[in-house]
């Protein structure tokens, strides 16, 4: 680096102590910041790193303690600060934590939208990587040519899930990705060897292969520089995953209120001794950059944080009016879509063919698991962006076979197994759609999807965390409930978490004509959507039905009314549809039958207008009673149409226990027909 070059570092730098200074001194003192991280020790490896990033097409995965980055990276003081100070504007607009930041490229260097939880940034950079070649040799977008993607993380997040899924996927896949390993040698107050054997992540990773790794002092401004041009450059011209692990004090606590009893003096003298911006200021001082102009430096980067701060006090709070906006994608005042700046097909030219809420039914019947497969072969051929992964989806063809033979026909790159992690499969997803495509991922059982509950939390909640900035459109398939027999881990149905998943849509059809069509409309959809599969519907003869045409849709929010009839209303979905169907058959009472088929959102009106024709309501699902989907919906009913009811809201679900093995056990246990008519009389009765 030249003089003008050094000159910039050492003014980035300044501007990140010059804020944390501000913060502890005055401003949360002052009640004005209540989160506060310094990044005080990590300013000169993420300032150079900085200013290596270069293409148009580069992101970064960043964490809480990436301030010194953003400001390298063109984020303005005032805008850092209104972040931590919780006005509006910036990143959020006051709706998270002022370090965990977001930057919308758009020409320069995207930063993923950052996450408070330690190691949930591995996964999306390892699928921005992904993105990149995928936009190269399946989209044939030569500008994608060279670019990278940096994941930042601390010695305490590399024990973590995500980063060890991450790193496999990174190097057996031979992406474009550089960990960027920041080891101040503790995670809040544990030592780095309590959470990496031996202490140095990179000493334990030399034998991993299609992995560079690269290891050294990031307090030395030659070596540090050395370092990360060669890293930098090893992944952008291989094409491959490297490691860089920069060993850097911590010269704060780990947050304001982190007193740092559990060090020494000792460790903390050593610690003070060993500061970057103290080896810098020898290292160019005098000969680089004169003493005069560095202490003008650092009197001007006080002044501009001084004045910085003085706008952002200025600046309006955030609008309470606006605080639930952007929990899912909305369109504007004159009917067209508000979309958002990063993320999803939407922002791209990509036009979906004509959809079609009308089936044009072909002769004869499939079973759901054509349908879907189907579904996905026609989305795959109409639209390049969408790909298809997860265990054993290509070959094999998925486990319940949804997947059979489109990998043979649409290649590996866009249908691909994956490793055997569901926190890989759903951030690695969340990577991919910030990349601008939409991936189609496969969860084998609703039970094995638990691993992944921060990607899938963090995935629904990004748009409303960037205030529309950032989202992550993905499907995530996924097979659950009763089958043939039960048992705790393939039986899960729990659909009410995913119902109460914020940002989350939610379908769960109960035959093929209504997969196909809920399944068409999540993959062109703006918002990402979990699909549930329920095994016992996968091949049954209830689920079939003929293929409703490649271009049907069903809206999501819309309930088919399976039944029509004025003395009793019965909601319900999934498998028990059928169950239902069957228990009033012969029953000489007229109910009103509704699939909702989706969960979130669902369709309150035809509900509501159900019980006010009926009077009564009876709610059947597959889900344990306490906190179900069954009691949202009678919370609803009472609230909205209590005056209309001739009798309580009567539940009939599973009782709070897992599924049983025994076959007979689950009969027990599980709503079937002869539950729901004696439910049915009873209400009737009252």
């Amino acid at each position: 680096m030249d003089a003008l070059e050094w000159k910039e570092i050492v003014r980035h730098i300044l501007h990140s102590r010059a804020i944390d200074d501000k913060e502890e001194h005055e401003l949360v003192p002052g009640g004005e910041v209540f989160y506060q991280f310094s990044a005080r020790g990590h300013e000169l490896t993420q300032t150079i790193l900085a200013h290596h990033l270069t293409h148009p097409h580069d992101a970064v995965s960043a964490y809480y303690r990436c301030r010194p980055l953003m400001l390298a990276l063109g984020v303005s003081l005032e805008d850092a600060l209104a972040a931590s100070m919780a006005k509006s504007g910036s990143y959020s607009d006051g709706r998270d934590i002022g370090v965990v930041c977001n930057k919308a490229g758009k020409g320069a260097t995207t930063v993923l939208p950052v996450a408070g939880d330690v190691g949930s940034q591995y996964t999306p950079g390892v699928g921005w990587a992904e993105g990149i070649r995928y936009h190269i040799e399946v989209l044939q977008d030569r500008s994608y040519s060279q670019a990278i993607c940096v994941i930042l993380g601390g010695d305490g997040s590399v024990a973590t899930n995500g980063f060890w899924s991450a790193l496999t996927v990174a190097s057996t896949q031979e992406l474009p990705v550089l960990f960027f390993i920041e080891d101040n040698g503790y995670g809040i107050s544990v030592p780095a060897h309590y959470q990496t054997p031996g202490g140095n992540i990179a000493d334990n990773l030399y034998s991993f292969g299609n992995l560079r790794i690269f290891d050294g002092d990031g307090t030395e401004p030659e070596s540090a520089l050395r370092l990360i041009r060669e890293s930098v450059e090893h992944v952008r011209t291989s094409r491959g995953a490297a490691l860089l692990h920069l060993s850097v004090p911590r010269l704060n606590g780990h947050s304001y209120q982190d007193n740092q009893s559990y060090k020494s003096e000792h460790l903390l003298q050593q610690e003070r001794e060993r500061d970057p911006l103290k080896k810098l200021q020898a290292f160019l001082v005098p000969d680089l950059v004169p003493e005069k102009e560095w202490i003008r430096i650092a009197r001007k980067a006080e002044e501009a944080v001084d004045q910085a701060a003085e706008q952002v006090f200025s600046r309006a709070e955030p609008d309470r009016e606006q605080v639930t906006r952007y929990v899912f994608a909305e369109t504007k005042a004159d009917g067209n879509p508000e979309i958002q700046r990063v993320g999803g097909i939407a922002p791209s030219p990509h036009r979906f063919p004509p959809g079609s809420n009308r089936p044009r039914p072909e002769k004869g019947r499939i079973n759901m698991v054509e349908g879907i497969r189907r579904a996905l072969d026609y989305e795959l051929e109409t639209n390049s962006r969408v790909m298809v992964l997860g265990e054993d989806v290509g070959a094999k063809g998925g486990v319940h076979a949804a997947t059979m033979g489109l990998q043979a026909k649409y290649g590996e790159t866009r249908v691909f197994d994956t490793s055997l992690s569901e926190e890989g499969i759903v951030g690695r997803a969340v990577g991919l759609a910030y990349a601008g495509l939409m991936p189609v991922a496969e969860i084998q059982f609703r039970k094995y999807a638990d691993p992944a509950t921060e990607q899938l939390h963090n995935c629904g909640t990004v748009r409303w965390r960037t205030a529309n900035t950032f989202a992550a459109p993905i499907v995530v398939r996924l097979a659950g409930g009763f089958a043939k027999c039960g048992d705790p881990w393939h039986s899960v149905c729990d659909e009410v978490f995913f119902a109460r998943s914020i940002g989350w849509q939610l379908a769960f059809p109960s035959n093929a004509q209504d997969a196909v069509g809920l399944l068409r409309s999540a993959m062109r959809s703006n918002n990402p959507t979990i699909f549930f599969e329920h095994r016992n519907l996968l091949d049954a003869r209830y689920a079939r039905r003929p293929y409703p045409g490649d271009q049907f849709t069903v809206p999501f929010g819309q309930a088919r009314r399976l039944r029509e009839g004025g003395e009793l209303s019965i909601i319900t979905w999934g498998a028990m549809c059928r169950a239902c169907e069957v228990a009033v058959e012969g029953m000489d009472i007229a109910v009103d039958l509704l699939d909702l088929r989706t969960l979130m959102p669902w369709d309150r009106d035809a509900v509501l207008q159900s019980i006010r024709k009926t009077n009564r309501c009876l709610i059947v699902h597959e889900d344990t009673r306490t906190a179900g989907f069954g009691a949202e919906i009678s919370a609803v009913i009472a609230r909205e149409a209590f005056q209309y009811l001739d009798a309580p809201v009567e539940r009939l679900t599973m009782p709070d226990i897992p599924v049983p093995h025994n076959t007979g056990l689950m009969d027990a246990v599980m709503p079937d027909p002869r539950k729901i008519t004696d439910k049915i009389e009873a209400l009737i009765a009252f």
